[in-house]
């Protein structure tokens, strides 16, 4: 594959694409799209604003912004200067930011709005070297003195003589091989490690998953994982306008249902907990409804179930099966589809495992959700399912070009141009992620199928060691558990104990109903949760859904929270994976008492 930078990317794109939608943001009620010739224009201004505010090459830019149209146009600017891009999650706190900005060494910090700006504003002035902040949203009490808002930049650049011959100039001087960005991995613990990616690690995975996984100009990809993790900056960001595609941007995480029905995308990437989110509304909403209702809903499911068992054993339906199918997408998935826009080709999956489950029930219903796998230091992807070759429960086969092998103990190492140079100013770090054969360590444990299809079993560090010598992987046990629409969240614990027991956070709507329908109070969840009913009501889910397992991997004991695990209170990554640390922390006075529980039988 020959080799190519993002700015010739972008350059084919726009020449190839010129007036089709490239982004869509909504203003005042509805949807407005930039087309790629208006993205080549503004990307053109800025990249000059940037130069002129002094930005040279390899200086880098940090990126503290929600998705939205000045998020790209600014990533693509960054990176045609010259400069590096350093994004970073608009949930971080202030300290957080103020890490990765003396950690990156930043000239340059962009913001979106007032309350970033307020982040910054905390530890500016101890930080000598950070010389300038761009605000996108900017009022004129943000941009007095050095600040300068987004369309401030833009006109800096407008006025550059000879500006466009500048602009061609700086973006073709750009080496496959140069660093365009520093992503700082949220991390479970400990100080984050910026992730140095370049033109080549990113241009690569673009063009070896689009030999997977067909996208092309006609498709429409709604985004709202943040741009800053390199899942969605890959699956919606950079992989679109590789092949001419339509971004539109959701508003907030918060309103993805609603821009579903507006954008009517035909491909959208998410993490596993939306697609559990929808599964758990779907199932409280048909057990509202009459008993004839849920009674034709179980019959579709059923009848669903029986068509995806037979494409994945790649035969056909038959045409029984088909008529049947066919009214049961008329009186029960009708409305899912149409929920989702009624055009979806197939959703994406990746940041944390996907239950196998969940992923079976939206198939039955005619939803296809592709699992994939990577890590911010692979750019990211090392294996995806495809349209044309996919198996619930594993996360594909690696994407072409890319080297996959399971180590002794378990671990998947992987090897290939998607590797990152290293972390940024650690090198010890680097020689412990890459061995000295060019193999990254992912710290996941894994195995390939007999067809070549690659299972995650767990993260190493995850692993439970109990005090018997015998290992326990969590996250199998945890995917089963959250199958329960009575448990939203679940973690695992027991290392170094005689057994395992689990945090278990409910769903408090379906508890809220399930004690009502038992005549329990429900105003407090502190003290529903502790009523016999509903400890037994959990305990009875728990040995439902584990009876699979073997003995000493079931959890024992078990404590149900009154509050979910939440980025807020730090227990969380932005891609909602478990800061294990941080929970056992949170909650170690709760964790004391299961123990002391356990000592005393």
């Amino acid at each position: 594959m020959e080799k190519m930078t993002i700015n010739e990317m972008l350059s084919n794109s726009i020449r190839q694409y010129g007036s089709k939608a490239a982004l869509s943001r909504k203003i005042d009620g509805s949807y407005e799209d930039i087309s790629y010739d208006e993205l080549g224009e503004q990307v053109e201004n800025f990249a000059l604003g940037l130069v002129e505010l002094g930005i040279e090459r390899g200086d880098r830019v940090v990126l503290l912004s929600e998705n939205r149209p000045e998020w790209a146009i600014t990533d693509l600017a960054i990176i045609a200067a010259g400069g590096v891009n350093v994004p970073m999650f608009p949930t971080l706190t202030s300290a957080q930011v103020e890490y990765i900005v003396k950690d990156s060494g930043a000239k340059v910090v962009c913001v979106s709005n007032e309350d970033q700006l307020k982040k910054i504003e905390a530890f500016r002035k101890d930080v000598s070297h950070l010389e300038r902040v761009i605000v996108f949203d900017a009022t004129e009490s943000d941009t007095d003195g050095q600040d300068l808002s987004f369309e401030e930049v833009c006109d800096l650049g407008k006025k550059v003589e000879n500006g466009t011959q500048i602009y061609q100039e700086a973006s073709e001087a750009a080496n496959p091989e140069d660093l365009v960005t520093i992503i700082y991995t949220s991390g479970t613990t400990g100080d984050p490690k910026g992730a140095m990616l370049t033109h080549h690690n990113f241009m690569f995975n673009a063009r070896a998953c689009l030999e997977l996984v067909a996208i092309s100009h006609e498709d429409v990809l709604l985004s709202f994982l943040p741009l800053s993790h390199v899942f969605e900056r890959m699956a919606g960001h950079y992989l679109p306008l590789t092949c001419g595609s339509t971004i539109a941007y959701a508003e907030s995480p918060f309103t993805v249902a609603q821009n579903l029905g507006e954008v009517r995308p035909t491909l959208m990437a998410s993490v596993p907990r939306l697609y559990e989110t929808m599964h758990d509304r779907i199932l409280r909403a048909v057990k509202e409804g009459s008993p004839i209702k849920q009674k034709i809903f179980g019959w579709g499911v059923k009848t669903g179930q029986k068509v995806s068992q037979a494409i994945q054993a790649h035969r056909e339906p038959s045409f029984l099966l088909n008529l049947k199918m066919g009214l049961a997408n008329k009186l029960v998935f009708g409305k899912i589809l149409a929920r989702v826009g009624g055009r979806l080709k197939f959703f994406v999956s990746g940041g944390a495992a996907l239950p196998q489950s969940i992923a079976e029930f939206f198939h039955a219903a005619g939803i296809l959700i592709l699992e994939g796998y990577g890590l911010t230091e692979t750019s990211p992807v090392i294996s995806v399912n495809s349209p044309n070759a996919w198996k619930f429960g594993t996360v594909g086969k690696p994407v072409p070009g890319v080297e996959v092998k399971i180590a002794e103990d378990g671990e998947i190492l992987s090897k290939g141009p998607h590797i990152m140079q290293g972390y940024y100013n650690r090198p010890e770090d680097t020689a412990e992620a890459i061995d000295a054969d060019g193999w990254f360590h992912t710290g996941d444990i894994g195995q390939f199928d007999e067809d070549g299809f690659l299972k995650i079993t767990d993260r190493k560090k995850n692993i439970l060691v109990l005090s018997n010598g015998k290992n326990v992987a969590p996250q199998p046990i945890e995917s089963e558990l959250v199958r329960s629409e009575y448990i939203s969240q679940v973690m695992l614990i027991g290392d170094g104990q005689k057994s395992v027991a689990a945090l278990v956070a409910p769903s408090f709507d379906a508890l809220e109903e399930f004690g009502k329908e038992h005549g329990l109070d429900t105003g407090n969840n502190t003290t529903l949760v502790e009523t016999k009913e509903v400890r037994q009501l959990i305990r009875g889910e728990i040995n439902r859904l584990v009876v699979d397992f073997a003995d000493f991997e079931r959890p024992r004991m078990f404590a149900v929270i009154s509050r979910e695990f939440t980025q807020e209170e730090d227990e969380m990554t932005p891609t909602l994976k478990l800061k294990r640390q941080v929970i056992l922390d949170h909650f170690s006075d709760v964790i004391n008492d299961l123990y002391g529980e356990d000592d005393a039988e």
